[in-house]
């Protein structure tokens, strides 16, 4: 009998043996798997349908990178002045030998995706090998990640392919940071809120006709050059201080921006704007490189009623005029970053709703050389986007300002946020003041807005609630380099506000420029614009010509501005004390003496900053 026991007990085994040998590898990976995020859907957005099994997602896995802290360390000390290291910024080789991810990690995610049926061949990296590319039909993509795809759309009719919550085998959390498209719902694209539009009488295409009769001259004051109903290059040039300032190094020095989903640089506009404000620069309307990205827009022909109706190139014509009318002759690159049509939930052919602004961070990234200086005028609300995909997106701005690459983002136009839409977004709906992302990551420098000339005020904007924003980050905490000056003036504010703001956040803005009523060519015709869209990239065109200076005399382009900024560099900016960041019902963050949460540490005095 025991012998018969013991034949049964091996049998026993064997039958156990050969049917965990015969198990889908998707039961053993099944049975792992554990919830890696949850994100609110945000207000504005609702669900329509299940997702369509063969909508195709272009996925995007980011792996954790080996040495992410000895890069941070790195880009700190080659940002400060006071540092031996200060200006020796790293190759992009340099970058990405930090960045990689470990080996362990790469071949158990290879095990995983092979688990599924997807092979190394079919798979695309960057250069750093941290970010892993594939396209995927959307029922591969639920079996991959233990989750279910929706179709939701924002309340203007534009629609997302997303889902709240995601899952990974277990062994994975630790390797993977994030993956998307998933739960972000960003959209970097022009709100209305960024772009204000203002009619002025008497500004009409006639008044294009003619170039203007009086050339920069540093003899003008910013009296006689600038007024209330509109700001032109001349102006700003008068009032920071660049007018007499021809740049040396030209092609050595280069300047950038940003365009995505619809936004281009119209060539014609630009090129009568410029003949009309900066008649010398003209012709660099249509000498301006454009790196189309992903199918981004570069389209010159007129806009049809459609694009028209909805204000498309606005933004984009306003950097290119702006950036080009302080530069010239500086050469400006705009990085054009696109996609397919929106997706439609009757529409059964792949379309494109994933992230533009990572398409644009992984074309950059693996560039050898870019622009000194980038200037960036999309943000969306903070709590749009999940903590994972946020700070990936963050790091990578540190790598960028780790090989010098100077980020300007906008604050935001609806000061502390736009009354009616200021509650959280984790499920409770409480009362918060609304933070902008990217501009509350610690890698950028973030710009407010201003108006007048004597002095600088806070920009606000009655006729179109257009407010220079301000605020504190839910995600990242303050940095080193802020912690005096801004822990200074959270203790100013006491009590106020408690409850509706991070008191131990990251602050911005850093810094701030003219933001109101910019004079724009568009569509033929001279419109007025309001926003962060317009200081972000005149503070940016300034700095560039630091930039220009630093490199003409042998010296490296400021980098990464911050550190120096908060060291010394404020002490070239004119500090504003009048206007707060009104919203969500209150005054907002209030203008104060040194840094504050609405315009940072002021405007330029001169671009003969003490660098």
């Amino acid at each position: 009998m025991q012998i018969v026991n013991g034949a049964l007990n091996r049998l026993l085994l064997v039958l156990v043996a050969t049917a965990a040998a015969l198990a889908s590898p998707l039961d053993h990976l099944k049975s792992s798997y554990a919830v890696k995020e949850v994100h609110h859907v945000p207000p504005k957005w609702s669900r329509v349908s299940s997702a369509p099994a063969d909508h195709v997602l272009n996925v995007q896995i980011a792996l954790k990178q080996s040495q992410f802290d000895e890069l941070e360390r790195h880009l700190y000390e080659v940002s400060d002045p006071l540092h031996h290291r200060y200006g020796q910024h790293l190759t992009s080789d340099e970058v990405n030998e930090l960045v990689k991810p470990t080996e362990n990690a790469l071949e158990l995610v290879h095990e995983w995706l092979l688990g599924h049926g997807i092979k190394k061949e079919q798979l695309r990296y960057s250069p750093a090998r941290d970010w892993i590319q594939i396209a995927l039909p959307v029922s591969l993509v639920e079996r991959l990640l233990d989750t279910e795809y929706s179709v939701y759309q924002h309340e203007d009719g534009s629609h997302l392919v997303r889902t709240p919550k995601w899952s990974l085998p277990k062994h994975l959390h630790e390797h993977i940071e994030t993956v998307v498209p998933t739960n972000s719902f960003f959209r970097p694209t022009p709100r209305k809120s960024t772009v204000m539009t203002v009619n002025v009488p008497g500004l009409s295409k006639a008044s294009l006709e003619l170039p203007s009769a009086n050339g920069p001259s540093s003899d003008l004051t910013v009296a006689q050059v600038c007024n209330a109903t509109y700001v032109t290059p001349l102006c700003l040039r008068t009032l920071y201080g660049t007018v007499d300032y021809v740049p040396q190094v030209p092609g050595k020095n280069r300047v950038g921006l940003t365009d995505y989903l619809g936004e281009a640089n119209n060539r014609s506009d630009t090129y009568l704007f410029l003949r009309q404000f900066r008649p010398e620069a003209a012709a660099e309307a249509y000498k301006f490189k454009v790196e189309v990205i992903a199918g981004g827009d570069n389209q010159q022909t007129p806009d049809n009623a459609t694009q028209l109706a909805s204000g498309k190139d606005l933004e984009g014509n306003l950097d290119a005029e702006t950036i080009i009318g302080i530069d010239y002759p500086t050469p400006l690159t705009a990085f054009t970053t696109g996609g397919s049509p929106p997706f439609m939930p009757d529409d059964s052919t792949p379309t494109d709703t994933n992230e533009p602004y990572l398409t644009w961070l992984q074309y950059v990234l693996a560039q050898k050389t870019l622009p000194q200086v980038i200037s960036n005028s999309y943000a969306d609300d903070e709590q749009t986007v999940p903590y994972s995909y946020a700070k990936t997106v963050c790091n990578s701005f540190a790598q960028l300002g780790a090989r010098g690459v100077s980020l300007f983002f906008g604050s935001g136009d609806s000061g502390v946020g736009k009354s009616g839409n200021c509650f959280t977004n984790d499920g409770t709906n409480r009362s918060t003041f609304l933070a902008e992302f990217p501009t509350s990551c610690p890698y950028i420098t973030a710009v407010g807005a201003t108006k007048n000339f004597a002095p600088e005020v806070v920009a606000v904007d009655t006729r179109n609630g257009f407010v220079s924003g301000g605020g504190f980050s839910n995600y990242f905490p303050r940095p080193a380099y802020q912690e005096k000056v801004v822990g200074d003036y959270v203790s100013s504010l006491g009590s106020e506000f408690n409850g509706l703001y991070n008191k131990t956040g990251r602050g911005y803005p850093d810094v701030a420029a003219q933001g109101f009523h910019f004079i724009t060519v568009w569509n033929g015709t001279m419109v007025i614009l309001d926003g962060t869209s317009a200081s972000t990239p005149t503070f940016a065109a300034v700095i560039s010509l630091v930039n220009d200076a630093l490199i003409a005399d042998g010296k490296p382009p400021l980098g990464f501005l911050n550190p120096w900024l908060y060291r010394k560099g404020y002490k070239a900016l004119t500090d504003i004390i009048s206007g707060s960041a009104i919203g969500c019902g209150t005054s907002g963050f209030p203008a104060d003496t040194g840094w504050d949460a609405v315009t940072g540490f002021g405007t330029p005095v001169s671009f003969r900053f003490s660098w």
